[in-house]
């Protein structure tokens, strides 16, 4: 009998319980973008994570795009707060669509449960670009502006661009394209001088020669790129990444709440977990729910900065 006991208490340790009253039916994350991208593909490992680590319980996962992200975000903020419907967390619709206007919220209205993910961001020069280091690009951006591409007018690569330069003290002319891919081929090409890439696509593309790692946006160095300066060690005050999280509507009774943020905790440190979105390019952190909250308002501060200084503020009211 006591082994029995010592053994369920061990499996108790080692094992997520599912609390006595929650969840007592699916829960559903609504991903404010369409099937197939990244903040898709990776809601649905971590609902087929949970689902294992939480055995009972289900975690859908809802796509429902449209406005740029801010669609699926408001259904998700303005769900019945019982914790059975959440958000993705995702930058765009939270930190920076709100500021353009068209939103019916603001980042007040999110109660931030977990962070598990961020995609790093890289500034590089594309090619034959006039700059081929940190300090070639500072000191040519003293002089001439360069044509920085961008996936949109507004979009996150925009404003982290604006934000740096900002904080750099440099102008920057800074160039919109109809999606990320474009802007690539812009960069392959030689059409522009420089862009903000992922580390894996900044990867691909500098060894073959199309790119070349300027900084990464990061407050040290990562692995991939570790010859690659950021902004931080030269003395810039500026990081960016993009972030993966759950968000929910405020009023959720605090157990379930708590239980939730519980479970962003165990997916994003079960190793399974982190090996199949790392096979992805995520890079996978967890952060509780007071530091994705600072995180996300931070960059809600520097994007409102960005678009006023840009005359953009509101332009979708």
């Amino acid at each position: 009998m006591k082994n029995i006991i010592l053994g369920v208490t061990l499996a108790a340790l080692v094992t997520p319980a599912v609390a006595q009253d929650f969840p007592e039916r699916p829960i559903q994350a609504i991903v404010p973008y369409s099937a197939g991208g990244s903040t898709d593909l990776s809601l649905r490992v971590f609902a087929d994570t949970f689902e294992r680590l939480y055995e009972g319980a289900e975690f859908v996962v809802r796509n429902q795009p449209g406005g740029g992200g801010s669609i699926g975000t408001s259904a998700a903020l303005n769900a019945r707060p019982d914790g059975y419907t959440l958000g993705s967390g995702a930058q765009g619709p939270l930190a920076i669509l709100p500021h353009l206007g068209g939103t019916d919220y603001t980042i007040d209205d999110v109660a931030f449960v977990g962070l598990f993910a961020r995609s790093l961001q890289v500034l590089v020069a594309c090619k034959d670009a006039p700059f081929s280091d940190f300090d070639s690009f500072i000191e040519y951006a003293k002089g001439t502006p360069p044509q920085i591409g961008n996936s949109g007018a507004g979009g996150a690569n925009h404003v982290s661009a604006q934000a740096f330069a900002d904080a750099a003290g440099i102008k920057i002319e800074n160039v919109p394209y109809n999606g990320s891919s474009d802007a690539r081929t812009a960069c392959v090409g030689g059409h522009i001088d420089a862009m903000v890439a992922s580390p894996a696509e900044a990867l691909e593309q500098s060894e073959a020669g199309n790119m070349t790692p300027i900084f990464v946006m990061e407050p040290e160095r990562i692995d991939l790129f570790p010859d690659t300066p950021t902004a931080v060690e030269n003395g810039i005050d500026f990081t960016w990444s993009s972030w993966k999280g759950i968000i929910a509507p405020k009023g959720i009774p605090e157990e379930n709440l708590q239980f939730l943020r519980d479970a962003v905790e165990a997916v994003a440190n079960d190793e399974e977990f982190v090996a199949k979105m790392t096979d992805m390019g995520e890079f996978v952190v967890y952060e509780d729910a007071e530091t994705f909250a600072a995180r996300a308002r931070n960059d809600s501060r520097m994007a409102e900065k960005v678009l006023k200084d840009l005359g953009m503020y509101g332009q979708n009211k």
